[in-house]
C-alpha cells in the first residue's frame, strides 16, 4: 500500500464525520484495521495509531505514513512538542494525503512523558499552542487536538477551559476530550483508561462555554445508544475507542443511517469479510502476513453464536506457514455452520 496523496476533505466536512469517530490505538488502528473499519463505516472519521513526530523527521520513517485510498476520511495522529518538528512531520502527513492532522495531549504513557508529550502537554498550553500555530502554517488540511480533562493535581474546572481557551486563540477549532485525568504517576495507561472517573458534564459545559469550537467526547463509550445520547445533548461528536475495535459491528454497522442520517453502501459483517479477501491476498503477494490482518477481525461477531470458532480458527491457523484467504473462508464456513445449528436447535 503506497503513500495515499487522494482527495483532501474540508473541515466542515470533517465535522460532520467527526460526528463519530474511532480513537487513535497504539497496536490496534493501524492501515488494516482501518481499511476493514470502512467496509462497516463509509462516514465515520478514522484515525491513525500515534505517529511521533521525530520518527518521520528524524528517523525518515515515512511508512508509518502508508494507507489505502478507501481509508478516507483518516486523521493522521502526531505526538510531539517542538512545534517547527511537529510542523515538519504535519506537512509530510499533509503530502500523503491525510485529511486532518490531530496532536496528542492525552495519551498518559511513561514513553511519551519521557519525550515531553502526550498528557503531560496539559501543563504547558501555550506550548500546545505554538505547535497548533507551527502546524497550520504548514498544512493547508485542519489541526486539530485530543486532550484531557487535565493531569494529577490539576483542577479541570480551571486547567480545562485555560488549556480550550489559549489552543483555539492559536486557531485549532475542532476538539476531542477524554473525559478523565490522566495520572502520570501511580497510574500505568491501561489503569488511566478505566481508574479515573469520567466527567461527562465537564465537557458539556465546555460545549456551552465555547459555543464556536467543535467538541466530541471521549471516554468508556461503549453504544450506538450512548453515541446518540451525547449528540441529543448538543456535543458535537463522540469518539469510541476500545468498543469499535473489539466490538466494531456493534459500534459502527448502522452508523451510516443512525448518526449520520445516510444510506450507504456500508457492508454487514459477512459481507465485510469477503471484500477482505481481495485485500488480504493483495497484503500477502507484497510479503505480508495473514495475522497482521485478521488480528483486527477477531471481534466481528462478537456476542454471536459461532463468533467461537470464528476466533478460535483465525487465531490458531494465521500464524501457519502457507495461512491465507481461504483460512478466512474456511472460518466464515464454520461461523455460519453454528449459526444455523443454532438455529435449528432453537
Amino acid at each position: 500500500m503506497s503513500r495515499n496523496k487522494g482527495l483532501r476533505m474540508s473541515g466542515t466536512v470533517l465535522d460532520h464525520n467527526a460526528r463519530l469517530s474511532v480513537a487513535p490505538m497504539m497496536d490496534w488502528t493501524d492501515r488494516h484495521c482501518r481499511y476493514l473499519h470502512r467496509l462497516l463505516s463509509r462516514k465515520a472519521l478514522l484515525y491513525t495509531e500515534m505517529v511521533t513526530s521525530p520518527a518521520l523527521v528524524r528517523g525518515g520513517a515515512l511508512h508509518l505514513l502508508d494507507h489505502d485510498v478507501s481509508e478516507h476520511p483518516v486523521a493522521l495522529q502526531l505526538g510531539g512538542s517542538d512545534p517547527a518538528e511537529l510542523a515538519q512531520a504535519a506537512k509530510l502527513g499533509a503530502e500523503a494525503g491525510y485529511d486532518e492532522i490531530n496532536l496528542n495531549c492525552g495519551c498518559p504513557s511513561d514513553r511519551v512523558q519521557s519525550g515531553t508529550f502526550g498528557a503531560i502537554l496539559m501543563q504547558q498550553p501555550d506550548l500546545v499552542a505554538r505547535c497548533v500555530e507551527a502546524m497550520r502554517a504548514a498544512v493547508d488540511v485542519e489541526v486539530t487536538v485530543k486532550c484531557r480533562i487535565g493531569v494529577d493535581d490539576q483542577d479541570p474546572e480551571v486547567v480545562l477551559p485555560d488549556f480550550l481557551e489559549k489552543v483555539s486563540a492559536a486557531g485549532c477549532r475542532r476538539f476531542t476530550i477524554h473525559a478523565r485525568k490522566a495520572w502520570l504517576q501511580g497510574l500505568s495507561p491501561k489503569e488511566n483508561r478505566d481508574i479515573p472517573p469520567l466527567d461527562y458534564d465537564l465537557v458539556r459545559r465546555m460545549r456551552a462555554r465555547f459555543p464556536d469550537l467543535h467538541l466530541s467526547v471521549n471516554g468508556g463509550i461503549t453504544t450506538m445508544a450512548q453515541t446518540e445520547g451525547f449528540l441529543a445533548d448538543g456535543l458535537d461528536g463522540v469518539m469510541i475507542g476500545r468498543a469499535a475495535y473489539h466490538d466494531p459491528s456493534a459500534v459502527l454497522c448502522g452508523a451510516d443511517e443512525r448518526i449520520f442520517g445516510a444510506k450507504t453502501d456500508a457492508l454487514e459483517p459477512e459481507a465485510a469479510v469477503i471484500a477482505m479477501l481481495p485485500y488480504i491476498e493483495a497484503h500477502l503477494s507484497a510479503g505480508g502476513k495473514l495475522a497482521q490482518v485478521t488480528r483486527h477481525m477477531l471481534g466481528l461477531f462478537q456476542g454471536r453464536p459461532g463468533a467461537r470458532v470464528w476466533r478460535r480458527m483465525l487465531s490458531e491457523g494465521a500464524h501457519r506457514k502457507g495461512a491465507g484467504p481461504a483460512l478466512v473462508e474456511e472460518a466464515l464456513a464454520a461461523f455460519r455452520d453454528t449459526v444455523a445449528g443454532d438455529r435449528a436447535t432453537a
